[in-house]
This record gives structure tokens, sequence and C-alpha cells, in this order.
């Protein structure tokens, strides 16, 4: 894949985007579905790495360029993660003093929530390929219990998902697929 489209695609995902993951529903679409890319297992292997090391979120964008096209494709996903965190300086300058007005403050709650939308829309395939059998559904269903009724800080559910995998791999229990 060229340097630019890729970046130009990585780019579309994360300035369009406004929290961590939420790129990710433009990033299965270009990457997996219409240019195959990039895989669901590859994808779901970006976001682990990126959620079980240290930095944001939107992290991810670097490991999928480099999944896409190598070290030149990690830099492309690198610029795009980069070029909106930077282009934001001139948004706060003009927007920065409006966005307590009630338009302003509805139209980014309809942004947010439809990003939640998407994220959902693109976590079922995803979760399709993660999941690959009876342990690795029982840490998807526990950490997604434990992430919506208590606050439980992600770092123990990503631990103790890794601390149960850890264990039934030395137990030699071994599941259908998985990253």
């Amino acid at each position: 894949m060229k340097f630019l489209t890729l970046y130009f695609v990585l780019l579309k995902a994360t300035a369009t985007t406004f929290a961590g993951l939420a790129s990710l529903p433009v990033v299965r679409d270009e990457l997996v579905v219409q240019r195959h890319v990039l895989t669901d297992h590859q994808l779901n292997a970006a976001i682990v790495i990126t959620r079980s090391t240290p930095g944001p979120v939107g992290l991810y964008v670097v490991s999928v360029g480099y999944f896409a096209d190598g070290i030149v494709g990690a830099i492309a996903g690198w610029l795009a993660m980069a070029t909106p965190a930077l282009g934001i300086i001139f948004l706060l300058r003009f927007i920065g003093p409006r966005a307590e007005h009630p338009r302003i403050r509805g139209m980014l709650r309809a942004v947010v929530l439809a990003s939640a939308g998407l994220l959902v829309a693109s976590a079922v395939p995803l979760a399709r390929d993660g999941v690959a059998g009876p342990i690795t559904f029982v840490i998807a269903f526990a950490g997604l219990v434990a992430l919506l009724s208590k606050k439980v800080d992600t770092l123990w559910v990503i631990g103790a998902g890794a601390a149960i995998s850890l264990v039934s791999a030395l137990l030699g229990v071994r599941e259908t697929s998985g990253l």
C-alpha cells in the first residue's frame, strides 16, 4: 500500500473521531473490508498491543500502519495520529471560546453518540475473531460486565485477562484460534 494512501486513510480515521478507539470503524471499513490490506486478526493484535503498552489508546493506528505496510506504514500511522493533535491547537483558538454554546455542546454530544454506535458496530466482528473458545468468551464477558457495572480500571481488566489466559496456557488448555 502506498504511503500517502495509507496516511490519508488513517488520517481520515483519526481526524473524524473524538475518542481513542472511535476511529476503529473507519479503519476496519477502509483497510479490512474495502482494501483487504489488513485482517480482523491483525486489527485485534494492533488493539491488544496498544492496550497492553503505555500511551494513548489512539496509538493503535501506528500498529495498524505497521501491519499494513511495515515500518513505512508505522510512520504513516504515527503521522496520521499526530496530525489532528497538532491541528487541534488551531481549532482551540477559534472554537474554544464558543464550546459552551448550547448548539456546539449539542453537536459535540451527537458526534460522541454516533461514534459510540460506530464503535459497537465494529466491536462485534472483532469479537468474533478474538473470542476463540470458552476461556476467551468468559474473559470477554467478565471484562465487559466488570467495566459496565463497577468502576474498574481497564488496566485491571487487561491484566486479569492476560493472567487467566497465561494460566490456561500453562495448564495446556487450547482454544481454536485467537491472538
